[in-house]
């Protein structure tokens, strides 16, 4: 009897050891490597946090690698040396380069993998539009979505006399001849200014106007296609811009955010074209009243199609442990929660990506106190996305843009006419696009 209890009790100590080592396994680790910084990364990590707390089988570690270019460099070089994250941040550009990589997991078949039962159509299909394949199944997921709105100073307006007639329908770019005039010679420095020129000025513009950017439904259809941005319409838009210099009605500070930005923060510009991820900056910097307002399109253009997305979606790589997976989708899964949506667009001006986080802040009112942060939203759904709106999709994306940067300058400078630098920036992109070409077949 007493060999029995004893060998009894050395099983309960058994049972009760493994019990303990189950309870206090590590939870699996998920990296996710991103882009975020500042307020925006500030955010991100309360996400995180949310998610690390609401269960105990996964750890999501969220690390910054830069700006969008370095993030996607270090992923790529990661991946070659075996050492890849589970998720990879890549701005919306780099689509093609990651859809060609061979090293993605598609997230559509993630999910349907780990039994995650997604109603697609519940998502902002605008968004959506620009990461899906030829067959519509989603290949990554949007992330901090954004789209281009005018920014402008309300006290400026107010001073040269001036109101925003609508935060829905857009100005026409002749009524913006009339205020950017106005609005200097009441005292403004600048009249116009614009971030991410070539998104906007260019992308964005021939997007509202249904021009194609590109052939072959701005490459979404084939490897094959050219560029198409040196057409009468984005021509003539840039010799208008270039002619605003004279006068002050528009000026170039710099291809990215940080000169205009600082030029309207500072009270220097009356009108700012910017993605709405700069509500944040704004509205801690800015010491005046603003708003926000659509786009300005052309006067024939009475019913402008929507405006494109910036920013990136989330990557998933492949090459990790089966058992990994579970945790990846489920951490994709609860990003698009009601209020983890609802708590980026918030804080962050990027999309709540779906639908249901979309109508739930209406329901709440939040758009009645802040209804600058629908004027983005609204001018992004206005219509279904078609192939000349839905996105751009080039290989070597990121030096066409430099491309058009470089050559746009030409036209602010006065080296070039805006014809002949479209027209270059057109065969010089076309090169870039065969090389691509070659290289991927």
């Amino acid at each position: 009897m007493k060999g029995k209890r004893g060998s009894t009790f050395i099983a309960v100590m058994l049972a009760m050891v493994l019990l303990a080592g189950q309870s206090f396994a590590e939870p699996i680790t998920i990296e996710w490597w991103h882009a975020m910084r500042g307020a925006r990364g500030e955010t991100l990590d309360k996400m995180v946090k949310a998610f690390n707390d609401s269960q105990t089988e996964y750890k999501v570690v969220a690390t910054n690698k830069g700006d969008y270019g370095e993030v996607v460099n270090a992923g790529v070089a990661a991946y070659r040396a075996k050492k890849h994250p589970h998720i990879l941040m890549s701005f919306e550009v780099g689509t093609m380069t990651m859809m060609l990589s061979g090293a993605i997991y598609p997230v559509y078949q993630l999910m349907a993998d780990q039994g995650f039962k997604i109603d697609w159509s519940s998502y902002l299909q605008a968004v959506l539009s620009y990461y899906v394949d030829e067959k519509n199944n989603l290949l990554s997921m949007p992330f901090n979505s954004s789209t281009a709105v005018m920014y402008y100073n309300v006290d400026l307006f107010k001073k040269a006399g001036l109101d925003m007639p609508s935060k829905t329908v857009p100005l026409t770019w002749e009524q913006m001849a009339e205020i950017t005039k106005k609005l200097v010679a009441a005292g403004a420095k600048k009249g116009l200014v614009t971030t991410w020129q070539s998104w906007i000025q260019i992308e964005n513009y021939s997007a509202m106007h249904d021009i194609p950017f590109a052939s072959k439904a701005n490459g979404y259809e084939g490897l094959d296609c050219e560029l198409m941005i040196n057409n009468p319409k984005v021509v003539g838009h840039l010799e208008r811009l270039k002619s605003w210099m004279a006068d002050g009605r528009f000026s170039y500070e710099g291809r990215e955010y940080q000169g205009p930005n600082a030029a309207f923060v500072a009270g220097d510009a009356a009108i700012m074209m910017e993605s709405v991820s700069g509500i944040g900056n704004v509205n801690k910097n800015a010491k005046f009243a603003w708003d926000i307002a659509p786009l300005p399109v052309e006067a024939d253009m009475k019913q402008p199609q929507n405006s494109i997305i910036g920013g990136a979606s989330l990557w998933v790589m492949k090459g990790h442990p089966k058992e990994h997976y579970k945790g990846v989708a489920a951490f994709m899964n609860f990003l698009a929660q009601t209020d983890m949506q609802e708590l980026w667009h918030m804080e962050t001006g990027y999309f709540p990506i779906t639908t249901k986080a979309y109508e739930s802040l209406k329901t709440k009112g939040f758009f009645d106190k802040i209804p600058y942060q629908e004027v983005g939203i609204k001018q992004l759904n206005r219509t279904v996305p078609n192939k000349n709106s839905r996105g751009i999709r080039l290989g070597y994306f990121v030096q066409i843009r430099n491309i058009l940067d470089e050559e746009m300058e030409l036209i602010w400078n006065g080296s070039k006419t805006a014809q002949q630098a479209m027209a270059d920036a057109v065969k010089r992109g076309n090169d870039k696009l065969r090389e691509f070409e070659k290289t991927n077949k």
